[in-house]
């Protein structure tokens, strides 16, 4: 059993608690992370079948290096120790370089649990680039939709939530629209494709249901993709009507009461 492939995982698992998108981040910061030392201290074995937990934390920030350490659990039982040695370095030369001061800041506020990302709603003038990008990364590239039918009019009007990490990277997106009076239009949902599941489309959702809430409408609606009907169903929309195909994508249209 390789127990450096769980602390592995682990150490994705913490740049999506980040909000950082792997290859963006580093791509943003002109650097790579490279492993330098890995070691695992064994206390006693993990079994076919154990549901373990895998703890990380960065414990120390150096010039060019970070130490994180880990430790592997079955139940309450300590199984395996582990520390990680990354050096933050130039990707073409692989020389090291200081760990940017942005990225030192962000790991040590995550440590003393500070938040990682910040919800703007707002105006497309005000937030329309940041939403753009990733509604095109999203809608336009990943899920094939043609350009011409993800950009509308509709956007000069509607109101725009837009989830930014904190190097002002956009990670999740929305907007919502009035097609009748009291009754709210959510679309254009989107998360950036490493970071889904991680509660920033709930943030973005959440922060358009107070909007909507903050200026009287007692109905939301919304064309969910199907691949995405449960998301919306745990967040209180209920199906309304039989399926249909948009954009050449199956969808199902879902409704929330606000005045219950």
């Amino acid at each position: 059993m390789s127990y450096t492939t769980y602390f592995d995982t682990a150490i994705s698992d913490y740049w999506r608690a980040l909000a950082l998108p792997y290859e963006a981040t580093f791509l943003a910061l002109q650097g790579d992370l490279y492993v330098k030392k890995a070691t695992l201290e064994f206390h006693a074995s993990a079994r076919l079948d154990d549901q373990l937990v895998v703890a990380l934390k960065c414990e120390r920030i150096g010039n060019a290096s970070m130490l994180f350490t880990g430790a592997i659990f079955r139940g309450e039982e300590h199984l395996i120790s582990g520390e990680l040695v990354y050096v933050f370095a130039d990707p073409v030369t692989q020389t090291s370089r200081p760990v940017p001061a942005s990225l030192r800041d962000i790991l040590l506020g995550y440590e003393a649990g500070q938040a990682m990302t910040e919800v703007a709603v707002g105006d497309w003038q005000t937030l329309g680039e940041g939403a753009r990008t990733l509604r095109q990364q999203v809608f336009v590239q990943e899920q094939q939709i043609p350009i011409e039918m993800e950009q509308d009019a509709f956007d000069e009007t509607a109101l725009h939530v837009l989830v930014r990490n904190r190097l002002g990277l956009s990670v999740a997106t929305g907007r919502l629209l009035q097609p009748a009076p009291g009754v709210g239009q959510i679309g254009r949902l989107a998360v950036h494709r490493v970071l889904r599941g991680s509660q920033l489309g709930r943030a973005a959702l959440q922060a358009l249901l107070a909007a909507a809430a903050e200026r009287g409408d007692f109905e939301l609606m919304l064309h969910a993709q199907s691949s995405a009907q449960g998301f919306y169903a745990a967040q209180g929309f209920a199906p309304r009507g039989a399926p249909f195909v948009e954009a050449g994508i199956s969808h199902i249209e879902m409704v929330r009461r606000l005045d219950e």
